[in-house]
């Protein structure tokens, strides 16, 4: 496994761990009990994480390299140069690699932002309900129900935060590594809530 993978898979593990002990003191405190940790769930969550992160990486380089989010376009002042027969100033910025510049690429935006929010996220929201429905040893034919029964409120629950942090990680974040980390800190949000849900504290539809 590849040292990327392996600092992003760390550093999301402690940011799940750190969201859901804020979800269990914001328990504590509407509930107006004293917050001791329980360290079940922290476990839970971080081993789900630990299991979750390196697939969601590879998708990521996956689906950067499939469609690059730049291209490589003549810059303006290529252009003007090149209008003007100025070959003096094109060379000069060949060398200084000044000839080109990199655009986004909307079309490749578009699908990528698509592809995240239908195949990863079905794929995660799936995985997350069958994974906690094994830690709580359920059954096959039960976590599979239970799975089905949570699946449309958590894809649109997700679908109010994850589209707009996929459309800044594509068209603002140029590593694998940054989006990894933006979605880790979107997701100490999301785990909070993600967090309360499994421990039936409230209900998916609430989000």
């Amino acid at each position: 496994m590849s040292s990327p993978i392996i600092s992003g898979t760390i550093q999301a593990c402690v940011l799940s761990a750190t969201s859901n002990i804020i979800a269990q003191f914001l328990t504590a405190y509407r509930n107006d009990k004293s917050f001791v940790t329980d360290f079940k769930p922290i476990f839970q969550f971080v081993l789900y994480t630990i299991l979750s992160t390196p697939p969601n990486m590879m998708w990521q380089y996956f689906l950067e390299s499939s469609f690059p989010s730049t291209y490589a376009s003549p810059s303006k002042s290529a252009i003007d140069a090149a209008s003007k027969s100025n070959e003096a100033e094109l060379d000069r910025e060949e060398k200084t690699h000044e000839i080109t510049e990199e655009r986004l690429s909307i079309r490749n935006l578009i699908i990528k932002v698509i592809l995240d929010q239908t195949i990863s996220a079905s794929a995660n929201t799936l995985m997350f309900s069958l994974a906690f429905a094994g830690f709580n040893r359920m059954g096959y034919a039960d976590a599979w129900a239970e799975a089905r029964s949570q699946y449309w409120g958590l894809m649109l629950a997700g679908w109010k935060l994850w589209p707009l942090v996929s459309l800044v990680g594509f068209s603002v974040v140029k590593s694998v590594e940054g989006r990894n980390l933006l979605g880790s800190l979107a997701g100490l949000g999301w785990g909070v809530y993600l967090s309360l849900t499994m421990g039936g504290q409230t209900e998916v539809k609430e989000l």
